[in-house]
């Protein structure tokens, strides 16, 4: 069966869990030599054996991103793994939820200095490589970017960065042939969505799938989204299907998103 992205290499951040995880497990099935990259390495090490478990080709590298050298880390070991570096997807980075008032300025530094400037410094580092490969970068950024909300001032905040370096480098991409769009997933059904859930139910006094209904309803929005279905979406425009998303904002968060 052919693999549409057989013989491509990708780099996907925050792949020991959730939507990275999911996003490297599809890349690889789709032939993808994949270097993933958290901090936690036992986590990482359970995911490239899966991948290898199933066929494809992985290698994991574990660092800090938030720390200034390690974009140029993770790009070098790539290279010295794989030789070619074709797509970087940036998903790397959760950021602390509260009230505005009790949030200090070294909250919104650290939100700032893994997603947006690790995304911002991995990207600088690997762009040559994406140059010369016709590649593509991918942002996972979030809803949160388009419609913060009151807890979400710093996520909203980084997220809305990262929309607008991708309409930016996007312009990049046209002089040097480097495909670039983002996504924003809504509430998907991750680690972290649980532990809110679970606490949603206790609150309640709710069995998880009342307290999941109560939320899908209070959030309107149509349901909670699948991390596979994160990682179908980035396939899809890494692909040779894809090639007309460019600078692209793509909004995967089941209506809660409003604005036009």
């Amino acid at each position: 069966m052919h693999k549409s992205l057989q013989s491509k290499v990708a780099i996907v951040t925050g792949a020991s869990r959730g939507i990275g995880r999911a996003i490297a497990l599809r890349l690889a099935a789709a032939g993808s030599k994949v270097v993933l990259t958290a901090r936690d390495q036992q986590l990482l090490d359970a995911a490239v054996a899966d991948i290898r478990v199933a066929g494809g080709t992985a290698e994991s590298i574990s660092l800090d991103l938030r720390a200034p050298a390690s974009g140029q880390r993770v790009v070098e070991f790539a290279m010295a793994k794989f030789g070619r570096i074709d797509i970087l997807v940036n998903n790397a980075g959760a950021t602390k939820r509260g009230d505005f008032l009790d949030l200090s300025d070294d909250d919104f530094a650290d939100g700032f200095a893994l997603k947006y400037f690790g995304s911002v410094r991995l990207t600088r580092a690997s762009w040559t490589h994406l140059k010369a490969a016709s590649g593509s970068v991918v942002f996972i950024s979030g809803a949160g970017g388009r419609t913060p909300g009151a807890r979400f001032t710093i996520g909203g905040s980084v997220n809305a960065a990262l929309l607008s370096l991708t309409k930016a480098l996007a312009d990049l991409g046209l002089r040097d042939g480097v495909q670039v769009n983002a996504i924003n997933p809504g509430t998907i059904r991750t680690a972290r969505y649980t532990a809110r859930l679970n606490a949603l139910a206790k609150e309640r006094a709710l069995d998880p799938a009342a307290a999941e209904r109560e939320y899908v309803k209070n959030a309107a929005i149509a349901r909670i989204g699948e991390p596979e279905e994160i990682a179908a979406m980035v396939e899809l425009i890494v692909g040779p299907e894809g090639k007309m998303f460019h600078g692209s904002l793509i909004d995967m968060d089941a209506g809660s998103t409003k604005t036009i």
